[in-house]
C-alpha cells in the first residue's frame, strides 16, 4: 500500500513539474511598483520574484499602455531575478548616471538593489495615465498587466500581491499612490522628495502550488532511497 500510495505521488510530482514549468515565469513574477512622475529622477518601475525559484528574463522585454510585443522595447542589465528579489527598471538611454542619481535620491534603502534600464521610442510613463507589461524573448506576456492614473509629482504607485502572486485589490490594474502613512508593509519613506519603496515588495514567499511539489518531490526521493536499501 505504501508503494502504491508512493507511486501515485511520483506520478503527481512529474504531472505538477510539467505544469508548473510551463506557468512558472507567468506564475511568479509581478510588476509591484511604478513612477511617473518623479523629483529629479527619471520613470521607473519594480519587478518582483513571488517564486521559489530565480526566472531568467534574458532577451525580455517591456511594453507601456500598447500592450503590444510589436513595439515592446528591451530590458537591459539584469538577466534573472532571484526568488524573493525585487529589481528596479529605470527609463534611460544613459543608464550609468541614471542609476547613479537614483541611488542617491533613494539613499541607503536602494544600496544593494539591482538595477536595469529600458529605452525606445513611445514607452515614456505618461503622468495622466499609463500601463506596463513584460514580455519574453517569443513575445509571450510574462507578467499581469498594471495600469497607473494621473501622477502625483513625487510619489510612485504600489500593487499588492498576496504570497501566491495574486491581487489583492480588484481588478489587479488598481494602483495605490505611495504615500508615507501607507499601510502597505513595503517599508515607504521620503527621500528627496520621492515617496515610495523601490527594492521592497511585500508578501514576497514562494507560492503554495510549488511548496506542494517540494514536498511531493522529496517524498518520492525517501521511497526511492528505502526502495535501494531493501
Amino acid at each position: 500500500m505504501k508503494i502504491r500510495t508512493l507511486r501515485i505521488l511520483a506520478t503527481l510530482a512529474v504531472a505538477l513539474a510539467t505544469f508548473t514549468s510551463a506557468q512558472a515565469q507567468l506564475s511568479s513574477l509581478r510588476i509591484t511598483e511604478a513612477m511617473s512622475s518623479g523629483n529629479g529622477t527619471v520613470d521607473w518601475f519594480e519587478v518582483t520574484n513571488f517564486g521559489a525559484s530565480d526566472v531568467s528574463i534574458s532577451g525580455w522585454k517591456m511594453d507601456d499602455s500598447s500592450f503590444s510585443s510589436g513595439v515592446s522595447v528591451s530590458l537591459n542589465g539584469v538577466t534573472s531575478i532571484s526568488t524573493g528579489q525585487s529589481v528596479i527598471f529605470l527609463e534611460s538611454a544613459n543608464p550609468t548616471a541614471d542609476i547613479a542619481t537614483f541611488r542617491t535620491i533613494w539613499g541607503s534603502n536602494v544600496t544593494s538593489v539591482i538595477i536595469g534600464s529600458y529605452t525606445g521610442s513611445g514607452v515614456g510613463l505618461s503622468s495622466t495615465s499609463d500601463g506596463v507589461v513584460l514580455f519574453d524573448s517569443a513575445g509571450m506576456e510574462m507578467t499581469p498587466r498594471i495600469t497607473l492614473g494621473t501622477a502625483t509629482t513625487g510619489s510612485s504607485f504600489y500593487y499588492n500581491y498576496d504570497s501566491s502572486g495574486n491581487p489583492t485589490t480588484s481588478p489587479n490594474s488598481n494602483a495605490i499612490l505611495s504615500t508615507v502613512s501607507s499601510t502597505n508593509g513595503q517599508n515607504t519613506y521620503t527621500s528627496s522628495g520621492n515617496t515610495g519603496s523601490p527594492g521592497t515588495a511585500m508578501n514576497v514567499v514562494p507560492e503554495p502550488q510549488t511548496w506542494a511539489l517540494l514536498g511531493i518531490g522529496a517524498a518520492f526521493t525517501l521511497w526511492q532511497i528505502r526502495r535501494r536499501r531493501a
